[in-house]
């Protein structure tokens, strides 16, 4: 998340299609400066090769962006076949090349469908997962190679849309915390030929999807003609609006902007929306006890 500094209270969130060739972070931070914000962060890292969609979140939206990073997300990927790199896509240098058999759909598919459902991957070197507090990447530019543990994760859906020897091309929804080039990769092993991903676009996350972002392109020319871009920016609550909602009294509220609980003849088995007695979105609670319920999260409002 980028640090408070300089600019506009403003809150909300931006639906980005990232362009390729940058990182998340300088896309987040190019778009941050068009609205002149104080406060941003985005909600889920995309590879510089790849595109797509990208939630950015600022202002008092940046506190709920984690219930983004935990979501499922969807992908549309590209896998070139007969060909591994050592960072298991485009970005890195090619270092085997093996003969791609002759393979029809109903082969690839066959393979394919051996990774629906719970899976156990390992996480590439080239990740920023961390190890003693070192990201693996910078480990693997150093010609490093440290033991990583396999991870559970759940691909929901995966489906040929073309192939096109020796490019491969599929969708892919999966939980948090999957890596598409590892999919790719361990998909080309199950062919007996090897793979990487030469393509990487992410059509959903959470319940937002690919037709509802906007086009980097597009903001700046609007920046450039001086246009505020504030219309686009959706409220905070859409982060979190797969959460019950409850709305409060002006007693209720009160207790709850000051961190105090409330009671509530419904136990909720996760968290719940709150709104005020004007209808604004305050933030979260959840089920202290039975009859209660207590602040969670909170939005600061500017007049508290």
């Amino acid at each position: 998340m980028a640090r408070r500094g300089k600019g506009r209270n403003i809150s909300g969130v931006l639906l980005l299609n990232k362009p390729k060739g940058i990182s998340s972070n300088r896309a987040l931070q190019r778009v941050r400066a068009m609205l002149n914000a104080s406060k941003a962060g985005h909600t889920g890292n995309l590879d510089p090769m790849a595109t797509g969609l990208l939630p950015l979140c600022f202002g008092e939206a940046t506190k709920f962006s984690s219930y983004l990073l935990d979501a499922d997300k969807a992908y549309i990927a590209t896998a070139r076949l007969g060909q591994v790199s050592d960072t298991g896509d485009a970005e890195g240098n090619i270092i085997q090349e093996r003969p791609v058999p002759e393979l029809n759909e109903v082969q690839i598919k066959e393979a394919m469908a051996r990774f629906l459902g719970d899976i156990e991957q390992v996480p590439p070197m080239y990740s920023a997962l961390k190890q003693n507090g070192q990201p693996l990447y910078k480990l693997a530019r150093e010609g490093k190679t440290v033991e990583r543990k396999a991870r559970s994760v759940t691909i929901f859906d995966l489906e040929l849309i073309e192939w096109n020897a020796p490019d491969l091309t599929f969708s892919v929804r999966c939980s948090k915390g999957t890596y598409v080039r590892t999919l790719a990769e361990d998909i080309g092993e199950t062919l007996g030929c090897g793979a990487h991903l030469v393509m990487l676009h992410r059509t959903h996350t959470g319940g937002f999807t690919g037709d509802e972002m906007l086009e980097f392109d597009r903001l700046q020319a609007e920046r450039d003609l001086e246009q505020s871009l504030d219309g686009y920016l959706l409220d905070t609550d859409i982060l979190v609006a797969h959460f019950p909602k409850k709305d409060l009294s002006a007693e209720e509220t009160a207790r709850i902007l000051h961190g105090q609980d409330i009671a509530c003849d419904q136990v909720y088995a996760n968290k719940v929306r709150l709104y005020d007695d004007q209808g604004r979105f305050i933030g979260l609670a959840e089920s202290a006890e039975a009859g209660r319920l207590q602040p969670k999260r909170l939005v600061v409002f500017e007049e508290q």
